[in-house]
């Protein structure tokens, strides 16, 4: 039996992560890493390999960030986790025994209950390579694609089909819609126009009910019972942590199906075992409550938690704040914390400021774009709930910025002081400065 001072199981935005962050606070320790994938893709760039990227090959985590790291890499399926024993067995009957074990196994697409979903040319977003590159094959012959689901996944995709290809794309969403459950209304319909302007037809307040077709896909029939040509169907509505091994091994399993931790990513079932990412459960930095986001981001966040602590405890959670970006066409769009939405259906008195500029100064400079800063507040002590934007490719950076801002409790008269630095080619003007100026304009309408 391979023995090891810590075993990770799960190779993908986690468990590398939990693993670097552990072999540099304790570099005396062997780390092992048990993943079944041969080849592990960057999970938020699934969507780029239909048109961006071009193939799932160019969209890896490549292994040498392991050997690096000084991190053993074991292909092999996990099957059993004997507690007792404190070792891992292997499908093919091989075993690793650790000293501490760090659970990073991520999650799994949400399979819809809708009659037709095992026809062929009908997918979900899968994370092996594979099993892509069957998808892309046969989304470059496809002639009319529906996409189920306009999150960020499936306006991900959509917009990715639609790019060199002669093909028709529709999205159908339940909500009203697309992008409704990150961004306020605004944004959406923003979004929605850009993505109408590239050709993607929308569907909203609209359900698939079937899936139509022999064996093949040839078309879906929606709530209503109007009926769309297809080929391919794209299923796009998220993921569910991957507990079945956790389940196995008898972990206490939380209200959102993922493993109960403490702040300090510790399972609550065994002190030597560790969990981050998506298999892990969440809090809200805001509410303290069980929180559904599922972000690489946040997974990443865990697991160097999780590295951290597994010898000493230093680190602690400070909840989920939930950042997002992406780009549609050449227009992007991100948000973090809470929108306005969501703060008020949490109870806040919220206080809005609103800023748009060019995001280049002058504005003349080419490759400049208007882009929009919207923050949320509380009225009562003035602290940042959230924040959403939309314009040039600064977006994604802006919003991290919103959100280092809400992690260290910034209030509205915190942010009108904000030293930003500015240069003509790559931001907004000093006097211009969307973040500055939103705060500002909040803290005049809380006088």
């Amino acid at each position: 039996m391979k023995k090891a001072d810590v075993v990770i199981i799960g190779g993908s935005a986690a468990g590398p992560v939990a693993g670097i962050s552990c072999r540099r606070r304790y570099p005396e320790k062997g780390v092992v890493l048990i993943r079944k994938e041969e080849q592990v893709l960057v999970p938020c760039g699934i969507p780029y390999i239909f048109g961006t990227v071009g193939t799932p090959e160019k969209n890896l985590i490549p292994d040498a960030l392991l050997d690096k790291n000084g991190i053993e890499l074991v292909k092999g399926e996990a099957v059993d986790i004997d507690r007792e024993k404190k070792s891992v067995s292997l499908a093919g009957g091989d075993a690793v025994s650790y000293e501490k074990l760090i659970l990073a196994t991520g999650s799994l697409p949400v399979v819809l209950p809708i009659p037709g979903l095992d026809k062929e040319n009908a997918f979900t977003v899968e994370k092996d390579v594979a099993y892509l590159r069957h998808v892309l094959d046969v989304i470059n012959g496809a002639r009319d694609i529906v996409v189920i689901g306009g999150g960020f996944i499936g306006v991900e995709f959509a917009d990715e089909c639609k790019k060199n290809r002669n093909c028709n794309v529709t999205i159908v969403e339940i909500l009203p819609h697309c992008l409704q459950l990150a961004l306020d209304e605004e944004f959406c319909a923003e979004a929605e126009n850009v993505l109408t302007e590239r050709g993607i037809k929308l569907l909203v307040n609209k359900r698939v009910e079937a899936v139509l077709g022999d064996n093949k896909v040839s078309g879906v029939r929606l709530s209503g019972g109007e009926e769309l040509k297809a080929d391919v169907v794209i299923v796009g509505v998220g993921a569910t942590p991957n507990t079945e091994l956790a389940k196995k091994a008898g972990f206490q399993i939380g209200p959102t199906r993922a493993i109960q931790v403490d702040r300090y990513m510790q399972t609550i079932t065994d002190a030597d075992v560790f969990a981050c990412g998506d298999c892990a459960e969440k809090f809200s930095f805001f509410s303290g409550r069980v929180s559904r986001l599922m972000l690489a981001s946040i997974a990443c966040t865990e697991a160097r938690i999780a590295g951290v602590n597994l010898f000493n405890k230093r680190y602690a959670t400070p909840g989920a704040i939930g950042v997002f970006s992406t780009v549609i066409g050449e227009r992007a769009f991100g948000c973090a914390g809470l929108t306005e939405v969501m703060a008020k259906r949490e109870g806040f008195d919220v206080v809005i400021g609103e800023s748009t500029a060019a995001d280049r100064h002058p504005g003349s400079i080419p490759g400049a774009a208007a882009t929009k800063v919207k923050l949320v507040f509380s009225r009562d002590d003035g602290l940042l709930l959230g924040g959403g934007v939309s314009g040039g490719t600064g977006v994604g950076e802006l919003v991290n910025v919103i959100s280092a801002c809400i992690q260290s409790h910034m209030t509205a008269y915190d942010i009108v002081l904000f030293q930003m630095g500015t240069q003509p080619c790559l931001t907004a003007s000093p006097i211009a400065y969307q973040l500055v100026n939103a705060a500002e304009l909040a803290v005049k309408a809380m006088r």
